[in-house]
Formats: C-alpha cells, structure tokens, sequence
C-alpha cells in the first residue's frame, strides 16, 4: 500500500480531513503512516486554504495503535533504530503541538497504544459514545512512554499513572470525564456533528485561535507570574491583528445604530 493509499486527504470548507486508511490493520500505525501524518501537517501549515486539520480513521476503529510487526522487525535491529523510531512518532505530537491550527480527532470504535496517544496528541477529541480507548502497552510489557507528556497534562497524576500501569480500556464517558475527551457525540449524530463542528471552527479567526494555541501550550512551563507576562505579549499581538481591529470597530458600530 503506498503512502497516498495509507492517508486519504481531502478539503472541504477549509477542513483539511486526514483518514487512516489500513482499515484490514485497523489502521495500525507504521513508519510510513507516522509520515505522511507528518508530511500533511507540513503541507497544511503554509496552506491559506485549511484552517482545521480532522482526524479520523477508515472502517470501524479510529486506530489500534502500533503495527507490532513492523515494531518487531526495529527492535531487532538495535537501539538506535529503535531510538528513531520512537523520535518519528514523538516528533510528529511535537509538530501537532507546534501547528497553529486546530488538530480536531474524531474517535469512533477502538483508539488503543499509539491510537489513543495519536487522539490525545489532537487539540480536540471528539468521541463516539460506543469509542473504545486506552494505552494497553503495559500487557505486552511495554510502555506508553511518548504519550506521557500528553497524559500528565491532561489528567491527574494519580490517573496517569492508573492508565499507564494498568493498561484498561476505558469508554469515551471516562474520556471525557478525565479529560482526554472534549466532548462525546452520541452515534446517530456523530457523523454530521463532526463535520459541524470543524467547520464551526473554521469560521473562527484563524489569527485569533494560533495565538490561543501557542498561548496555551507555552504556559506548560512558566509559572504563575511568567505565564501572566506572556499573556499580556500575546494580548499585544492580537490587538494588533486587522481582524481584532475590525472587529472591535464593527461591534462599536452596530452599538451605535441599536
């Protein structure tokens, strides 16, 4: 299967969709896949066309995790391919992060192992309420080592640690619960309130959500006085947007005339 057959790409409505598409695998991800992910956030950063990024998955899973036959094969072959390995996936959460646009996964069926790291890596999680989830690498005595840093910012310590050492499945309810959904769309909606909500988001400003974005994200590592210093840079930055000025003075018009 090439790479064009293993990521489906399509735009509509400045929702750039990203499908998984190794439905016989149940979109288990191997190299090629991690980059083509890559490759399509790289293509959809210059691109004044996309505005949201959706990802989802071909068939009835979302993404079983890791193609364990490729990962047999690196691991046979030493520990700096294995280091690469691991550096390709971790690199493309890093780019997620570093995109200023939206990332919004779509979960139906099972996201487990690197599927459920590849959800949790997207700035939205939109699940199915029948979503399967978790990190099970723990029963293969593996560990859920690149999603992490994702987890320990997303829930409890306490819960992270659970997830990881544990390995359960949990339903898109905990998700959501915990914190690593957004929000759980019942099954006869989920189809039309996913593409509604990326496009929702698309009509957003896109100046406006980069700087909530990086803004967001940049206060992982500053503490309370630091991250209220580089609020106020970034409130700088928006004032100064064409967009805010314009809509500043189109709200005070609209006052005017009521």
């Amino acid at each position: 299967m090439s790479v064009e057959e293993r990521l489906l790409s399509r735009i509509d409505d400045r929702v750039l969709t990203l499908t998984l598409n190794r439905a016989h695998k149940r979109n288990a991800l191997d190299s090629r896949m991690v980059e083509a992910l890559d490759a399509a956030l790289v293509g959809a950063r210059n691109d004044a066309a996309v505005r949201v990024v959706l990802l989802r998955g071909a068939g009835p899973d979302f993404c079983a995790g890791a193609d364990l036959v490729e990962m047999d094969h690196i691991t046979s072959l030493g520990p700096d391919r294995i280091h690469a390995d691991a550096l390709r996936m971790g690199n493309l959460f890093v780019h997620m992060r570093q995109l200023t646009k939206p990332v919004v996964a779509a979960v139906h069926g099972r996201a487990l192992g690197g599927g459920c790291g590849l959800a949790t890596a997207c700035d939205v999680v939109l699940a199915r309420e029948d979503a399967e989830l978790g990190y099970p690498e723990v029963h293969l005595g593996f560990v859920p080592a690149l999603v992490m840093t994702l987890l320990r910012r997303k829930v409890s310590e306490g819960r992270a640690f659970e997830l990881a050492t544990l390995g359960e499945r949990f339903s898109a309810a905990d998700a959501l619960a915990w914190g690593i959904a957004t929000r759980v769309i019942s099954t006869d909606d989920f189809e039309a309130s996913v593409t509604a909500y990326a496009k929702e988001l698309a009509r957003r400003a896109p100046s406006s959500i980069a700087l909530s974005k990086a803004l967001l994200y940049d206060l992982d590592g500053l503490d309370f006085e630091e991250g209220v210093r580089r609020a106020a840079q970034v409130n700088v930055a928006a004032r100064l947007t064409h967009t805010c000025r314009e809509g500043v003075r189109g709200f005070l018009e609209r006052k005017k005339r009521a």
